[in-house]
Order: structure tokens, then C-alpha cells, then sequence
């Protein structure tokens, strides 16, 4: 893959360079938004890994560099990097019609550094990938659409906007790989995605992510 990584603080911006790099992917790090909208611009990556809070302004620079990422290039995946539990930036980005994937991680994610590579191969291809402690505070905090849920259907949809396959959440919640077929077309029929919409999973996360969404 080809990677464009905008990320102002130098260590960490270093260490994202090597950890893709590691894994055989070609790089191009940045350190600031007008900076990584000159190298998308010049030659669209794969993926785009992003900080939210960015020079110039220091705020939602890297955020708003996203958006027009997305607009200019809609192929393109964007994996966006915070230190904060809010969800509504990647519920804002998905809401712009695009084919390129989504992600949302917390920093201490990037640690785990398989977890974290898993999470951009899925967002380079299309998928759709929230932290698994922003879906679970925002269940717990906004519960929408999702209250005909049980609250093993609840998880079992945390762990897939995680981008976990069905025999990773099996693993994780103790349960058989039956047991989370069948929590996931039970998921499907409640949130009324069907077999004809194409790619249910990803539709799932976005029905949870619109019904979580802040109001206004």
C-alpha cells in the first residue's frame, strides 16, 4: 500500500513511519494539515493516517484536511487518530458520500501493533473500523436504534465496528462461532439491514454510528 501519515508530534510520527514500513508499505509523512492535503493532492495514497488536532491551528486541522481528502479524492481510506473518546468526527466523515474506508482509533490502539495494522488493511480496503471504547461509550450514552439490542447483541456490534472477523469475536466474548452467527443476523433483522444492501456489516456500523450521532 501507499501511505500518507500526517502526524505533527515527531516521535510519534516516526513511529507510525516505522511500524507501516515494517510491514513492506511505501510512506509519506507529514507534519501538518496543508502539508498532507499538497501530498494527497500530488500522488492519492491507499490510506491517509491522520491526527484530529494539527498545526496550523493546532484544533481540528487534520480533521477538516479529512473531509476535503474526501471530497477531492473519494477513493481514498481515512484513518483518523485521536486521544479523545468523541465519535462525532467519524461519524461526520462517513456521512460524506465516498467509496474510500474509515477508522477511527485512540493513540494507545497504535501500540498494539497488529490490532493496528489489521485496522489499516481494513480501512485501505474499504471497511469501516471504530475503537472499541468510543462504540462502547456511545452505546452506553446514546443507545437510538439500537435499543431492541441485547446486550450481547450489543457487543457482538462493538467488536464488528472494530473490524474483528467472527471467529475474533468469539474469542473475545467467550462465545461459540454459531453464537455470534446467529447474534449477527439477529443484529441485521432488528436494524433492518438486508441480505440485497450489500456489504451488511459495514451497513450495521453505519445504521450505529448515524443512531449515536449528537443531535444537530
Amino acid at each position: 500500500m501507499r501511505v500518507v501519515i500526517a502526524e505533527d508530534t515527531a516521535l510519534m510520527r516516526e513511529g507510525l513511519t516505522a511500524i507501516v514500513e515494517r510491514f513492506g508499505h511505501a510512506v509519506t509523512a507529514v507534519d501538518d494539515a496543508p502539508r498532507l492535503l499538497r501530498a494527497v493532492d500530488a500522488a492519492p495514497p491507499d490510506v491517509v493516517i491522520t491526527d484530529i488536532r494539527m498545526p496550523p491551528d493546532n484544533t481540528d486541522d487534520g480533521f477538516r484536511a479529512a473531509l476535503a481528502i474526501r471530497s477531492r479524492h473519494p477513493a481514498v481510506g481515512i484513518l483518523m487518530l485521536s486521544q479523545f473518546l468523541g465519535d462525532s468526527y467519524a461519524t461526520r466523515l462517513l456521512h460524506e458520500p465516498a467509496a474510500g474506508g474509515v477508522g477511527y482509533l485512540l493513540k494507545d490502539r497504535v501500540g498494539r501493533v497488529a490490532d493496528f495494522m489489521h485496522s489499516l488493511e481494513l480501512v485501505a480496503g474499504g471497511g469501516v473500523v471504530i475503537d472499541p471504547k468510543v462504540i462502547q461509550r456511545s452505546i452506553a450514552g446514546r443507545p437510538g436504534t439500537l435499543a431492541s439490542l441485547s446486550t450481547r447483541e450489543r457487543e457482538v456490534l462493538a467488536r464488528m465496528a472494530a473490524g474483528d472477523t467472527n471467529q475474533q469475536i468469539a474469542a473475545a466474548l467467550h462465545i461459540s462461532d454459531g453464537a455470534v452467527v446467529k447474534h449477527i443476523g439477529n443484529i441485521f433483522v432488528k436494524l433492518g439491514v438486508q441480505p440485497e444492501d450489500g456489504n451488511r456489516r459495514v451497513l450495521a456500523v453505519l445504521t450505529y454510528l448515524r443512531s449515536t450521532a449528537p443531535e444537530g
